[in-house]
């Protein structure tokens, strides 16, 4: 086992990599910017060090100022934790070059799976169903043009290095192909730094359904849950279920079965999320592979009593998984609410300030992972999540009931949170009902006081 790792991320996720860590027996290193010194990761950790000033460019997203930090405080190993520099192969292989395990799959995995059109690809020739479009990157307007002949409109625009909704446009005309495609190719270059795109079909209003794999350095294969993510708003995930909702126990052992075949075709190691959309005729598609730990993996946490994060770190220290099988039995049922510094009424604007008063929900079922303390700044440097409320019950209906009460209880005051759209959401009667899916947000919610 490592005895010292160096976390290379901020915020709630460096602050859930640190207990694992000590309950593991590791000692933790927590870097941190100039504006971070403070943060609650760095007073948590065992040791700290700075690597650079506000700006991620110059600390996080640092691969010679992290690789430097992890050498001068003597660690074994580093966790990317999710964002920043956590799915990039050139930093993985800057870790082996300089004798540090990186905690996470090999950079030749990521790479592929960070290329989404080849990932594609991939699972096509693997016969695992994929959403009709291009064959790779599409390369100008008029092959893109011919595309959306062929498929049909609505077609959709993607970033094939992107995530999180930029570069993506929906096209539902000829006109809109021909003014968005560029849009969407400067855009991919503008966020990540590739210009390339490729399109598909455009299901409309399908469910998002993730599996979680774990895999281990000798072949082991399994998938320990799936997800539900299809409360979403420009893409991006805000509420996260497990299992997934009203999904027919067929249905979830198929995708299973080919979550764990898309796992095997490009050889995974360590924990990953296998996503697939599922349209209203319960068809399914696999859209990509998330190469880290996920945001919501809490809610899988909660359902099937693993600790993803230990086990993340245990596989890249060189264990043999110990949750490998078929049978994984369900726990009850698990929501996730991420509680974003983002003021709703205003199309989600950021948020950073001071908080005020800082009192996180408790009780029965109720767990809160976030970095926040009283008075603490919410800098504009960096991504708006600040907490994550999670909640389990044995039921969804009885989830949906400690829900309410958990995001009454929750206050946060001296900025805009989402937490008073969330009370919207669950009690809106289609969330309650399990008619979900993920244009839910603008059909159900839009143009609401909250």
């Amino acid at each position: 086992m490592f005895k010292r790792i160096l976390i290379a991320n901020r915020g709630e996720i460096s602050v859930r990599i640190i207990r694992a860590c000590r309950e593991l027996g590791i000692e933790c290193v927590a870097v941190y910017s100039t504006a971070d010194k403070n943060s609650t990761h760095v007073k948590l950790s065992d040791k700290s060090i700075c690597i650079g000033p506000p700006s991620p460019s110059k600390s996080y997203l640092s691969m010679d100022n992290i690789i430097s930090a992890a050498l001068v405080m003597k660690c074994d190993a580093i966790h990317p934790g999710y964002g920043f520099l956590a799915e990039n192969p050139e930093f993985v292989n800057k870790c082996q070059q300089n004798n540090l395990v990186f905690i996470g799959p090999p950079a030749e995995t990521i790479s592929l799976a960070g290329n989404k059109s080849k990932a594609i690809e991939v699972m096509q020739h693997n016969k695992i169903p994929v959403i009709p479009g291009s064959s790779g990157n599409v390369e100008n307007i008029k092959k893109a043009l011919k595309l959306g002949k062929h498929l049909g409109y609505p077609v959709i625009i993607k970033a094939s290095f992107g995530g999180g909704g930029k570069g993506m446009r929906i096209c539902n005309n000829k006109n809109e192909l021909l003014n968005y495609f560029p849009l969407a190719k400067s855009e991919s270059e503008s966020s990540f730094g590739k210009p390339e795109v490729y399109i598909e079909k455009y299901i409309s209003r399908p469910r998002h359904i993730e599996f979680q794999i774990i895999a281990d350095n000798y072949g082991n294969i399994a998938c320990v849950g799936e997800r539900e993510c299809s409360i979403q708003r420009r893409h991006q995930k805000l509420i996260e279920e497990a299992p997934a909702v009203n999904l027919p126990f067929k249905t979830s052992r198929l995708m299973r079965e080919f979550a764990i075949r898309a796992a095997k075709a490009i050889n995974y190691k360590n924990l990953g999320t296998i996503e697939f959309l599922l349209d209203e005729y319960g068809n399914f598609y696999f859209i990509e592979v998330n190469t880290r730990i996920q945001v919501e993996h809490p809610v899988t946490e909660m359902v099937t009593g693993i600790d993803l994060v230990k086990e993340q770190i245990k596989i890249a220290a060189g264990e043999i998984a110990d949750t490998t099988g078929e049978n994984y039995n369900y726990h009850g049922h698990s929501i996730e609410f991420r509680v974003n510094a983002e003021d709703p009424d205003n199309d989600f604007k950021p948020c950073p300030g001071k908080i005020t008063n800082f009192l996180p929900s408790g009780g029965p079922g109720v767990r809160v992972d976030t970095f926040v303390q009283p008075d603490c700044e919410i800098l504009p440097f960096y991504d708006s999540l600040i907490a994550k409320l999670i909640v389990w019950d044995r039921t969804r209906d009885e989830a949906i009931l400690r829900s309410k009460r958990a995001l009454d209880e929750f206050k946060i005051e001296g900025i805009k949170t989402t937490i008073p759209f969330y009370k919207r959401i669950i009690q809106n009667k289609n969330f309650q009902e399990g008619n979900i899916h993920t244009h839910f947000i603008e059909e159900e919610m839009n143009n609401r006081p909250v």
